[in-house]
């Protein structure tokens, strides 16, 4: 090992996503046994810059795997993006003696952390976004949480709107990424699902649909509709002035963030956590962790942004097959 790693810090940065904390909790946890010292920094990127930072202990991190949100914080920082920001960030580091940092949280998170490595301190990042929007795995910690918030939210939706024989938009959260969207499409028994990634912004071809179905016999239609498109209300409107049937928005907004996290998010957030301390230890930096089928692997993360995910077109067929 180049440098040997004696003290590890970790921060949770951008959007928060349920199953942070296990991911935090396990970084402790396992570099507490294996003998490292960590140092929690709150408000991510920001709270390094401003040394709120903390020592960290095995108690520190009891009773918090079942809780939603991040224990450490979370902000969006600017004057990280900046070199100058970066290399006070990098001085903060050695200043405290961190010599490794876990960083959990997305794309842009992972460009910070692309920077400490490059000024000298050891960095490795942890997918955590409800977006699922990281080419170089196919889980991210909170997305099983959001997905399942959102399909029951869906759920509730439907009934009523069955009820008073209405179409429904409802708009789930993902940025630019659809995959929210088609999960709750194909989970919801959704008549159409509108992706960025996919959609042709044929309003015409909803409506044909909308119509269609009432005449089959339809109570109601089930829109659902990616953040990436948004607009749902508005949409909302055209809709119900071409078909004259009452259709109404409904957008989940931030609900999708919150909440205890799934088994699922606790379990591989949980690895993951212990996974970068392990690589940590072995004197890697700038790696991000994946997970792809199987297994949980690691990768540069100048390859890991310049990785591409498209939605599965096969998965997408079938959306339709079953919107029939």
């Amino acid at each position: 090992m180049a440098n040997e790693i004696k003290t590890i810090g970790v921060l949770t940065s951008g959007g928060d996503a349920p199953g942070m904390n296990a991911a935090i909790r396990a970084v402790v946890r396992t570099a507490i046994a294996k003998g490292i010292k960590v140092k929690g920094i709150k408000k991510g990127y920001q709270g390094l810059l401003n040394e709120e930072i903390i020592d960290m202990e095995a108690r520190h991190v009891s009773d918090i795997i079942q809780r939603g949100g991040t224990v450490l914080g979370t902000a969006r920082c600017h004057e990280f993006k900046t070199p100058e920001g970066q290399q006070k960030g990098a001085e903060i580091c050695k200043k405290h003696g961190i010599d490794g940092i876990v960083v959990i949280g997305g794309d842009g998170s992972y460009r910070g952390a692309q920077a400490l490595s490059r000024l000298g301190v050891n960095t490795i990042g942890l997918p955590g976004t409800i977006d699922l929007d990281i080419a170089c795995t196919e889980y991210t910690i909170g997305f099983d949480t959001a997905v399942n918030t959102a399909m029951q939210a869906i759920d509730k939706v439907k009934d009523t709107s069955s009820s008073h024989e209405r179409c429904s938009i409802i708009e789930v959260m993902g940025r630019n990424a659809g995959y929210i969207a088609l999960w709750c499409g194909i989970a919801n028994g959704a008549e159409d699902i509108l992706l960025p990634e996919k959609y042709d912004y044929n309003e015409q071809n909803i409506i044909n649909n909308i119509i269609n179905n009432r005449k089959k016999g339809k109570t109601h239609h089930i829109i659902i509709n990616a953040e990436g498109i948004g607009h749902s209300t508005s949409m909302a409107r055209r809709i119900e002035a071409a078909t004259g049937i009452e259709t109404r928005a409904t957008i989940l907004g931030y609900m999708q963030r919150g909440g205890s996290p799934t088994a699922k998010d606790r379990y591989y957030a949980s690895i993951m956590g212990s996974y970068a301390v392990e690589i940590l230890l072995e004197g890697k930096t700038n790696r991000v962790v994946g997970y792809q089928h199987g297994e949980f692997v690691d990768f540069d993360i100048e390859d890991a942004l310049n990785m591409e995910k498209g939605i599965n077109e096969y998965q997408f067929e079938v959306a339709h097959v079953l919107a029939i």
